[in-house]
């Protein structure tokens, strides 16, 4: 089980006042399928709000520390029938998927002077990845936009 100081805790409870019970736990209790979806909304959320039914206060506090342990989490609040858990998120490493294109690049436009006399205006731009740019000095993408036959028709 997460130990937190009373300060985090503190900061924790202000959190969740606004947020709304992600996993109610009905008359079947502590299910394993109860308990699989809490760790499910602690992965994606960290910070959750868990609604319990039943007037038995000793049951809802053993519900409180059991999921606490089973999942390394933290106990935040637990008010009436409502429990507040909290465990850090795990930082998910994005890779980065081959099918993609390229990113921005900066790239350098010289244009030559209108009268020919004077130096070329040389501007450095931000381009992305499916634009190029053209002889002229424009900006276009690299592939035409896919056009509708119904559209072009009319």
């Amino acid at each position: 089980m997460l130990k937190l100081t009373p300060a985090e805790r503190s900061e924790l409870r202000a959190e969740a006042h606004g947020l709304s019970p992600v996993v109610i736990i009905g008359e079947g209790g502590l299910t394993a399928g109860v308990t699989k979806e809490i760790d499910a909304s602690l992965n994606a959320h960290g910070l959750i709000k868990v609604r319990v039914f039943g007037d038995d206060r000793e049951a809802r506090v053993a519900i409180y520390d059991t999921i606490c342990e089973q999942l390394k989490a933290a106990p935040v609040q637990h008010i009436g029938k409502l429990l507040v858990i909290f465990r850090p998120k795990k930082e998910a490493a994005k890779e980065r998927s081959e099918t993609r294109g390229k990113g921005m690049r900066e790239v350098t436009i010289v244009k030559p002077s209108a009268s020919g006399t004077k130096r070329p205006s040389v501007t450095k731009v931000m381009i992305k990845g499916n634009e190029r740019v053209t002889a002229g000095g424009s900006i276009k993408r690299a592939k035409p936009r896919q056009k509708s036959a119904k559209k072009s028709m009319g």
